[in-house]
């Protein structure tokens, strides 16, 4: 026959007779004072357990969300490289283009007709990121400007160069008059 936790402590000495009947008539008060209220006696284990399974659930949400979010940010980068790996535009020639990227002024080699394209918007230039053992480098390609805008559709930083579209008609261009000289670059 099992021999109760009460028992077990009177053997061992830690409680008393007087001090076991003493918290029998404590507990079995308690009982009779939550059946006549209705109102169940509050477990403070109880709470606190349930306090701490909730921080548990809403911490675990929050590393999910956080988890997604990341996931989410890899797949369009994943999804940006791929578009400028397979629609890439191969620079060749001499001819220097200029162009802006984080207010620093950088340059590629490109050829006379790529340049005409990349200032009639048919060409754009954005940013690759090129893993290198020493870390991460930006290298500047070529890429169709149908492509530039799927690219700039999930992240407009990656876009560094492309024409802007003139609002200004031909019949109000006050420059119209004025020849652009053949071998202007800047």
């Amino acid at each position: 026959m099992p021999v109760s936790l009460q028992d077990q402590l009177k053997k061992s000495g830690l409680i008393d007779d007087k001090k076991a009947k003493q918290l029998k008539r404590a507990k079995h008060k308690q009982e009779k004072h939550a059946r006549k209220s209705k109102n169940p006696a509050v477990d403070q284990h109880k709470l606190e357990l349930d306090r701490e399974k909730s921080e548990k659930i809403a911490k675990d949400r929050q590393l999910n969300l956080e988890k997604n979010k990341q996931a989410e940010k890899n797949a369009l980068a994943a999804q940006i490289k791929q578009l400028i790996e397979m629609n890439i535009v191969a620079k060749d020639g001499d001819q220097k283009f200029s162009f802006t990227d984080a207010n620093v002024i950088k340059h590629i080699y490109v050829s006379q007709t790529q340049v005409d394209q990349l200032s009639r918007g048919t060409l754009a230039v954005v940013k690759q990121k090129v893993t290198q053992k020493q870390g991460q480098e930006n290298s500047y390609v070529l890429v169709p400007m149908g492509v530039a805008k799927k690219i700039e559709q999930r992240d407009a930083k990656v876009v560094v160069s492309k024409a802007q579209e003139n609002a200004v008609s031909e019949d109000d261009d006050p420059y119209a008059d004025f020849q652009i000289p053949d071998d202007l670059t800047w």
